[in-house]
């Protein structure tokens, strides 16, 4: 496979990542400069509140150090998981246990899919991939107001030296991009912004953030519950306005709840453009797809070539599907693996191994989960207030059409990222030369 571009990242000089990580302890003080770019977006003061004082560990004042040669290797992992889920006999075979609306096959491709990585001995492991992944805008903000942390860490954007605004132009290009693959040549009016309570959301910011983007292209936009929407006359109505586009938070996946029958019955009728859909969660970011590409045997059987077949199988933490007759092995094996539910999102109902009571395995058991190699997260040193506090972290790419726009990390102290450890947060990924 041909070595690809590295996407938005910043690029440093030539050091070893490891000490940088354990003793590079620079603070950025970009408050200031993230309040003055709110500012000429147009945003009003009460979104730099909420990021900084209301969420005050989304985002992390120090950056974290990755080499070259492993952003290359997760970047071919990707285009290897890319190549598999375009194959028929991958789609037909992960669809045979994916909800019946993923049968429904929309032209859009879905936006957003974030893959994570756990970076064990700076080794990169898949540990999941994400339909709707949240973040790239707040980190989009967060590279650029961060770029005077000092002088040798300057951000050299390599692709193409985008900015700030030709990164927001990048997504706004993708939505455009999504609509016109449904809609061809028509204009997009109207876009939603869905989410279960979105006022109550931690993401909120964000949502208002691509609210305002949308705006300044003269797209009207609502951020509502899906309980707002109605469907009537061949449209999607929130209030007297008709919806074109759907931005689709949502974490219930196959638009189950009866909240969200009016978007589903227009989704299914065509009648609006939903983005992410319910077929992108099937083929990507249901756990039990990782069972698939992690196991060379399903992998031989789907055709996949032997080129394609060692990166995954080197590059995806090996994951299998829980299953009660395999109750004793994985009980005694359990402080190697680590347990989540198939159609989970987040760090939601996850278990590591080591810390999981019988009561709780034998709920397992008894539920769809999939058990997946432990992969140790790697580490950064973070001073906090005047002690230094050791952090996790981990890598997440933002993906649209197998292109990586946007690299960032997650610091976060704990079992899961939770964005609640003071010192923790989003922070940004500086690329080591090799």
């Amino acid at each position: 496979m041909k070595e690809q571009q590295s996407p938005l990242i910043v690029k440093a000089c030539k050091l070893s990542t490891e000490p940088l990580n354990q003793e590079c302890h620079c603070a950025a003080q970009f408050h200031e400069t993230l309040r003055d770019l709110l500012s000429q977006q147009g945003a009003d003061g009460s979104i730099y509140d909420m990021i900084i004082k209301d969420r005050p560990n989304l985002l992390a004042k120090t950056r974290v150090f990755v080499s070259e040669k492993c952003i290359q290797k997760q970047l071919a992992i990707i285009e290897a998981i890319e190549s598999v889920i375009a194959m028929p006999a991958y789609q037909q075979h992960v669809l045979s246990y994916a909800p019946d609306i993923a049968k429904y096959k929309p032209l859009a491709q879905g936006v957003f899919f974030g893959y994570d990585f756990h970076l064990e001995g700076m080794e990169p492991k898949l540990i999941e991939i994400n339909s709707n992944a949240g973040g790239a805008l707040i980190n989009a903000l967060l590279i650029l107001s961060q770029q005077q942390c000092c002088e040798r860490f300057n951000p050299v954007l390599i692709a193409n030296e985008k900015t700030q605004q030709s990164l927001e132009q990048t997504f706004l290009k993708m939505f455009l991009e999504e609509w016109q693959a449904e809609r061809g040549s028509q204009v997009l009016l109207t876009i939603a912004i869905v989410d279960e309570d979105p006022a109550n959301q931690y993401m909120l910011p964000e949502f208002l953030l691509f609210k305002k983007l949308f705006e300044q292209q003269a797209i009207v936009t609502v951020i509502c519950d899906p309980s707002e929407l109605t469907y009537h006359d061949g449209v999607l109505w929130h209030d007297k306005l008709a919806i074109d586009l759907v931005y689709n938070r949502l974490t219930d996946f196959a638009l189950e709840t009866t909240t969200q029958q009016a978007l589903l019955q227009a989704y299914l009728s065509s009648d609006v453009v939903v983005t992410p859909h319910p077929r992108a969660h099937a083929l990507y970011a249901d756990k039990r797809n990782l069972v698939v590409l992690s196991d060379e045997a399903e992998l031989i059987a789907l055709g996949v070539e032997a080129k394609i077949r060692e990166i995954l199988l080197t590059g995806i933490a090996h994951t299998t599907q829980v299953k009660l007759s395999d109750a004793d092995e994985l009980w005694a094996n359990r402080k190697q693996l680590f347990f989540k539910p198939a159609k989970g999102y987040g760090s939601k109902a996850t278990y590591r191994g080591d810390k999981l009571t019988k009561r709780v395995f034998a709920d397992i058991l008894h539920s769809d989960y999939v058990a997946q190699t432990l992969v140790q997260p790697s580490r950064r040193r973070v001073a906090v207030g005047d002690k230094f506090e050791e952090f996790k972290l981990d890598l997440r790419h933002y993906v649209y059409k197998a292109h990586t726009q946007l690299v960032s990390a997650r610091l976060y102290q704990g079992q899961t990222t939770n964005f609640r450890t003071p010192g923790g947060g989003f922070a940004v990924v500086s690329v080591v030369e090799d």
